[in-house]
């Protein structure tokens, strides 16, 4: 008897499914390929979205599935939103980290300068730092006050978890996503 494919994991936004293709390097290296975008239907009337492009270094196909949520998550203009409260199955939360610590690291300390282009960048990205906190905090359990070890998955993910377990505290995380959020709204950024 034929088994069936693996079922391809849920991408809720696109925003998320984006994010998880750049953090996903080809074999030989590359994280950006120039990418189209499908809907495509798997059994039982399900919908999925179909991602592939080809990796400009080497010239290898590269192409991701992923289910779609059975409602879509359209967030407000200008908002980055990665999902819907529930954990991610694409990435895990020590991933969530350190792409919150990317995006925040990308920002200068002092915005008085920037011009408006620049400042939309910083809020955007402040803004991506916040919503990534937000995914990580969905791994933390109802009854527990840290994200649990074994939630953290991947290469990345060990090593940012390894390197400061702390940091998965949820007061932690709710103080930096908080703060992110603090600075959004003061227009500081």
């Amino acid at each position: 008897m034929p088994t069936a494919p693996p079922r391809p994991p849920l991408a809720r936004t696109s925003a998320e499914a984006h994010l998880y293709l750049d953090l996903r390097p080809c074999a030989c290296g590359e994280t950006a390929f120039p990418r189209s975008s499908a809907i495509v239907e798997f059994g039982d009337d399900e919908l999925g979205s179909r991602y592939d492009g080809e990796c400009p270094a080497c010239g290898a196909a590269r192409e991701f599935l992923f289910r779609l949520p059975a409602e879509a998550v359209f967030p407000p203009a200008g908002v980055v939103v990665y999902g819907d409260g529930t954990p991610s199955e694409l990435l895990d939360p020590g991933e969530w980290l350190w792409v919150a610590d990317r995006y925040a690291g990308s920002v200068p300390a002092d915005t008085s300068g920037l011009d408006d282009a620049a400042r939309a960048q910083v809020r955007v990205r402040i803004g991506a730092a916040a919503a990534a906190m937000d995914e990580v905090l969905a791994f933390v359990p109802t009854d527990a006050d840290a994200v649990p070890p074994d939630a953290v998955r991947s290469e990345l993910g060990r090593a940012v978890y390894e390197e400061e377990p702390g940091r998965f505290d949820r007061d932690r995380l709710e103080v930096i996503r908080d703060t992110y959020r603090a600075l959004l709204r003061a227009g500081s950024v």
